[in-house]
């Protein structure tokens, strides 16, 4: 295999092992853990998105690098900002998922006793 060829392979099967990983990690984790990880990361793709589409904002009526004045260019440049967005998470994003996915768990892990007294107190009524 010449060179050139090489490290696009290598690039290749070290993102599907990534992927191979990060199922398995989400399969051990609890139906909850889960959810709650696909929602952090569904948040962070959508922030991406937000931004992806700020940077390549043009004025108005000015013809972009992606001929957005074209008919459906402006669908092409939403699609485009949209798995640009998707890509850049699932190379591991900009951290805030994983904040997130934190923040979730504790707020979950918070509520749980105060469900569970608000529950044994409506047992006794």
């Amino acid at each position: 295999m010449s060179a050139t060829l090489a490290l696009p392979a290598a690039k290749l099967a070290i993102n599907a092992a990534g992927n191979i990983l990060d199922g398995v990690k989400n399969a051990l984790l609890d139906p909850a853990k889960a959810k709650a990880k696909k929602q952090a990361d569904d948040f962070e793709t959508v922030f991406l998105e937000q931004v992806t589409e700020r940077l390549f904002a043009t004025p108005e009526g000015a013809e972009g690098p992606l001929g957005e004045n074209g008919t459906g260019g402006g669908i092409f440049k939403s699609q485009l900002t949209q798995q640009y967005a998707k890509q850049i998470q699932k190379a591991g994003g900009i951290g805030l998922s994983d904040q997130i996915f934190r923040d979730l768990i504790r707020v979950q892990e918070q509520s749980a006793p105060q469900a569970a007294i608000s529950g044994a107190q409506n047992v006794g009524r």
